[in-house]
């Protein structure tokens, strides 16, 4: 018996992955996003490969999860794969302190976030132009 499989969220054109409680404030992780949302996928993995930003190496690794997902489990072309969307959502705060002056104590945060990336296939219109 059990519970019957969940309808699918995603077009049959499109696969995704995500990356929960990445240690960065999603602001952070929002401009390294940026960077990628609408481009082709081998022009997305060259732009984060050679991005100073910390962040971005495990943002490349969540869009070869996406792309490898799109070819493995969904039979997706790789060449004609783009970055539809790329989401950006925060996580939790770890509060910690911080000692100040006169015995007092200043408050911390550190922020997680989540990151989503979906990739679709372009259409043979779209790669003809």
């Amino acid at each position: 018996m059990g519970k019957s499989s969940a309808e699918r969220r995603l077009d049959d054109t499109e696969a995704s992955a995500f990356l929960r409680a990445l240690r960065t404030s999603p602001r952070k992780l929002n401009l390294v996003a940026e960077l990628i949302r609408g481009k082709d996928a081998a022009k997305a993995l060259a732009e984060l490969t050679f991005s100073r930003r910390r962040i971005a190496h495990d943002v490349k690794k969540v869009l070869q999860a996406a792309i490898a997902n799109a070819e493995n489990n969904h039979q997706l072309d790789v060449d004609r794969l783009y970055v539809k969307e790329a989401t950006v959502g925060r996580a939790f705060a770890m509060k910690r302190f911080h000692a100040r002056g006169r015995g007092r104590a200043g408050r911390v945060e550190k922020y997680f976030s989540n990151l989503t990336v979906i990739v679709r296939e372009r259409t043979e219109e779209a790669t003809a132009e």
